[in-house]
Formats: structure tokens, sequence, C-alpha cells
């Protein structure tokens, strides 16, 4: 059965249960070998889907401004006894700059005409290098990033896991619903395995195999937004750790674009989002299953038709959900430049995602590379506190904080947590040394 079939086949089932438990980021349900096995020259798995005609959405009113649009499935209703996360809070000022806090099309003045055939919702065009943004559409609209925050993940795991250290995966990972790189029971993975499964395919069971060792799904989840707000992305709040829908998920273009920045300065991730092919371990039958089979090594091949197509292309990031629809982080370099180009709700048509990045790839190689609406803000240093440095000559980060004083914080309560524990902690010291003197007078 092909993965276009199995993907009609998953859509149908969803119609008639209106929900997408079964279903997840990206199109193809695991399957033992054939969807991971599939050069990208015959299909791009993330795209598959059929959708009707689809015209860009008029974003002028900033709908998105607080968070995505409303789900059309139960996936992000929440579990029994809880309940759905207030939207993340919209900084004061946009960061990267004034301008980034339009909703319409952003452009810099004497710039050529952008491509016509654009179908994303938000997207950013920036340098990965200078941190400019050259172009943008909504860039703080909240979307929901599917598995591009596969991209986030990456980043906590190369952070702290050894990549040579082996894995045994488990029944929970090879039964992720979802993309699948073909993880099975029993089957040893090097950690380096499990970060090309999770890149270049996609993998939801890749995925969670690496969150098991980064402290289970909702440790890793934190580590997840945390490592967000100390690249300033404001917007985000990951709700799984695969990009699977759930309450409060949320990102932007713009935070997309500083987690793609971040990622590709990391050499291991450049490598992984650039290759081909590599060969994937196999595994074991199941016992558990009757009719299961041993699989043998084989070759895997990444899922990104830009890198497959686009000259100079670096790779990227594919992603889809019902609720998020097409999103795609992608980058080129072409005569020592590098741009990188995020889409977020986007369609197949009139073009496919991969081609809608090339158009706007093209667009950023026709305009001087000084050409900027704004900036791609830099991490917070661990050592330098709140403070938040930018490239190029905009002068806030998060939240507006002014970085030349440093007179405010880009979190608010943490600064508020920080100085409630600074009072209390004046307080108990203050108690304490009128015990020890009301003890002294006692024992005099």
């Amino acid at each position: 059965m092909t993965a276009l079939v199995k993907s009609a086949r998953r859509r149908i089932l969803l119609t008639a249960t209106a929900s997408t438990l079964a279903f997840g980021a990206g199109v193809a349900p695991a399957a033992a070998l054939p969807l991971a096995a599939q050069s990208p020259l015959a299909a791009d798995v993330d795209t598959l889907t059929t959708t009707p005609p689809f015209s860009t959405p008029n974003t002028d009113a900033c709908p998105h401004r607080d968070s995505p649009p409303p789900a059309i499935d139960l996936s992000e209703v929440p579990r029994p006894g809880e309940q759905a996360p207030a939207p993340v809070p919209v900084p004061d000022k946009p960061v990267g700059g004034d301008a980034l806090g339009s909703c319409t099309i952003i452009t810099a003045p004497g710039t050529p005409p952008l491509p016509a055939d654009i179908s994303a919702t938000g997207w950013v065009l920036s340098d990965l290098d200078s941190g400019q943004v050259l172009a943008a559409k909504d860039p703080h609209g909240r979307y929901r990033p599917a598995s591009t925050i596969k991209v986030l993940l990456s980043l906590v795991a190369l952070d702290e896991l050894d990549l040579n250290k082996t894995y045994v995966a488990n029944a929970a990972d090879a039964s992720m619903e979802g993309s699948s790189v073909g993880l099975g029971a029993g089957g040893t993975y090097t950690n380096h395995q499990l970060m090309q499964g999770l890149v270049m395919r996609s993998g939801n069971d890749a995925a969670h195999a690496l969150a098991t060792q980064l402290g289970g799904d909702e440790a890793t989840v934190e580590k997840m937004n945390a490592k967000a707000r100390s690249l300033g992305a404001l917007d985000t709040r990951t709700a799984s750790v695969s990009g699977l829908d759930g309450p409060g998920m949320s990102t932007s273009p713009y935070d997309l674009a500083l987690f793609f920045r971040a990622a590709m300065q990391n050499p291991t991730f450049a490598q992984l989002i650039s290759t081909e092919s590599v060969e994937f371990p196999g595994h074991p039958a199941d016992p558990t299953k009757p009719d299961d089979k041993p699989v043998e090594p084989h070759p895997i091949y990444n899922d990104n038709m830009l890198l497959a197509n686009y000259p100079g292309a670096l790779g990227g990031k594919t992603g889809y959900t019902d609720d998020a629809r097409q999103t795609f982080v992608g980058g080129a370099e072409r005569d020592g430049r590098r741009l990188a180009v995020t889409l977020m709700a986007a369609d197949v048509l009139p073009i496919r995602p991969w081609e809608q990045v090339a158009r706007l790839l093209d667009y950023g190689w026709a305009v001087a590379p000084t050409t900027s609406v704004g900036v791609l803000v830099d991490p917070v240093a661990p050592s330098d506190g709140p403070a938040v440095q930018v490239a190029g000559p905009e002068t806030h980060g998060p939240g507006g904080m002014d970085l030349a004083s440093g007179s405010d914080l880009p979190n608010k309560d943490v600064a508020g947590r920080v100085a409630i524990g600074i009072v209390g902690a004046g307080v108990v010291v203050g108690l304490l040394a009128w015990a020890r003197a009301l003890t002294r007078r006692r024992r005099r």
C-alpha cells in the first residue's frame, strides 16, 4: 500500500471519528519499511495529502495575534480534569523590531515584488548569518508548528545526549502514531541514528525514544519550552515532543526562524539535515505479534524535497497535521549568503511548500544583503542574565527590553518571582534573628 493510499485512508478514518488522536505529525503511519525506504525523489511525505483550492488568508486584522486558528478536530481537547492553558502572553513590543509587529506583508522600500504563488498564511525570510529579516508576513502570528518543532527538540537533544550512546527501542516507541522512521521493539540504535530518524524522516518514534532519555515526554516538553525562551522565542509553547497538536500548542514564523538559525549553528544538525541517505539499523521481530517479521538494515532517505531540487539547498524540516496545515523551514547558500525561509499554515496549492520556499529564496537573492525589516535576536547568554543581544542596528530584545540599559526583563513573571524570593528570604532572616535574640533573653 502506498503512502498516499495510507494517508487517504487515515484521513477518511479521521473524518469519520472527528479526531486526530490516531494521526500524527507528518502523513504516514508507522510501517515496517516502505515509507522510510522511499527516495524523496519519488514523493514528499509531508505534502501528499490532497487539499482543496486555497487562497492565502488575509491577516491584516491580526486574527492570530494571540493564538492559532480554532482547531478543526479534537486534538487540542484537554484530558479529563485538565484545562487548556491560556494563550502565551503577547510582548509589549515586537521581538526583533517594531516593523515585525505588523500582521500583513512586510517588505523593505525599493525591493522587487514578492512572488504571487505563496499560499502560506505566515512566513519569514531571513539571513542565517547576519540575522536580518528581509521580508515577512504575519511574523509573530501564532500558528501550530507540526513536525517543524522537531528542530527545537533537536536543540535540546544535541545539548544533553551522548550521540554515541546506544538505546534499545521499546513497544511504546514503535507504536507512536504519525510519521515514523520504523523503530522496532528490541532494536538497538545509537542516539546519532535516532537523530537521523528524527531529522531526515520526521520520525515520531525517534522523537519518543529521544524524549525517553531526556526524562520523558512531559520533562522534555518543559525543556523545549525553556530552550525556546532562552532563544528569545516568546510566541512558543510546545505541547508535544514530536509536533502532534495538543492544548496550548503555539509558535510563530519568527520563532521558527530563531530555532532554525540556532540549530544551523550546530555542525551536527547542519550535517543531519543535509544528509540525503544513510543505512539504518533493522530490528528483531516483535514476539507479541504472531505475524511480525524481523527487519534487516536498510537505507532511509531525507524527506525534504528542497534538498533534492534546489541548488545550494542546506536542507530543512517539513511538517503537517490537519490543524497546522503545511509547515516548512529550510535554507540555502549562494555566493557566500545563507538564507532561510519559514512557512506556517500553508497549502500544497498553487505550488507545494518546498517550491514556495524556493520562490522566496529566489526573492532573497535578488535583494541587497543590507535589506532589513527587522532582526532575529540572539540567544540569552546564561552568564549575562536577562540581557539579549541582537544582530544589526535594532536596540530591543524580547518584550521590548532596552539592551543598552538592561532596564527590563524578557520575562516579567520570572522577575517577579525573583523579587518575591528576595523579599521572602529577608523576612525569614529577620525572623530567625528575632528568635535567636528572644532565646538568648530567655536563657539569661
